[in-house]
């Protein structure tokens, strides 16, 4: 059973889509599920969380308490686990990081946020990286009532994502980091897969259901296409030796006004229909 903080938490998670306020407000978070090594039965955390490409990295800090948390007893136990997003909810397998790649990943969770550094100067234990990484399972799922709010839950995403993105470049300084380049092109990787099934599943069933949308699913494409382009401008800045903040938050700046007029035109014209 979490503990009474925990259980605000994950209450409040559920509730509005993954966001929360209070000491979560504005962090990745997500709801982690494990399977109790002694008891055998379910016990959900939340946890802040790292992108890293196709999987996810959670650090067992506990505060920088002196012993593991219960949860990574758990993931040791039982590596299947089951990850809540606030939007989506799937099954992944859980690894613990060792050795070289640890060390690496963690340091460059500190470089990131230094308060990981914090908790590892109060234990002598080392704070250990788990990979989550999806077992793929068919159709993503989704806590929605339609098809037309799991595509609004769906862009809402991608919008809280990039602009926390573009707050964490008007942070960063003179340099870009190392993990706040893995969260640009993780999530440049999520957009692109979103919107290849979008144009090879969603939009050819709608149109051959609807031949009325042909003018609506052929602008979509189209803007499909801007979206790849500025997409690939924001990965060639990011990925440069020496990317310059400035210019990425400007190709950032780009994508978000090209991404919002796209999302909001395929809502206004889409969920009437998905929802009918």
């Amino acid at each position: 059973m979490p503990n009474e903080f925990n259980q605000q938490v994950i209450e409040e998670f559920r509730a509005n889509e993954g966001r929360v306020g209070g000491y979560f407000e504005g962090a990745r978070l997500l709801l982690l599920t494990t399977t109790g090594a002694r008891s055998g039965r379910p016990h959900t955390t939340p946890l802040g969380y790292l992108p890293d490409g196709d999987r996810v990295l959670v650090i067992g800090s506990a505060g920088g308490a002196a012993q593991h948390p219960a949860w990574f007893h758990n993931v040791v136990a039982n590596p299947r686990v089951q990850v809540e997003t606030g939007v989506f909810t799937y099954d992944a397998h859980a690894v613990v990081l060792e050795g070289q790649e640890r060390d690496r990943l963690f340091a460059r969770a500190v470089e990131a946020d230094p308060g990981w550094a914090d908790y590892q100067a109060k234990t002598t234990r080392l704070l250990p990286v788990v990979a989550l990484k999806e077992i793929p399972s068919g159709p993503p799922n989704i806590k929605a009532g339609s098809f037309g709010e799991a595509l609004r839950l769906i862009h809402n995403t991608f919008r809280r994502e990039l602009a926390l993105i573009r707050k964490e470049i008007t942070e960063s300084g003179a340099g870009l980091g190392a993990q706040l380049r893995v969260n640009c092109l993780t999530f440049c990787q999520g957009l692109h897969v979103h919107h290849t099934h979008e144009d090879q599943g969603m939009f050819p069933a709608l149109a051959a259901r609807h031949p009325e949308l042909a003018p609506t699913i052929e602008r979509l494409g189209e803007e499909h296409h801007t979206v790849a382009a500025l997409i690939e401008e924001l990965q060639q800045v990011v990925s440069a030796a020496d990317a310059d903040p400035a210019q990425v938050l400007a190709e950032v700046d780009r994508l978000i006004d090209a991404l919002e007029s796209h999302l909001s035109y395929e809502e206004e014209q889409l969920i009437p229909i998905l929802d009918a």
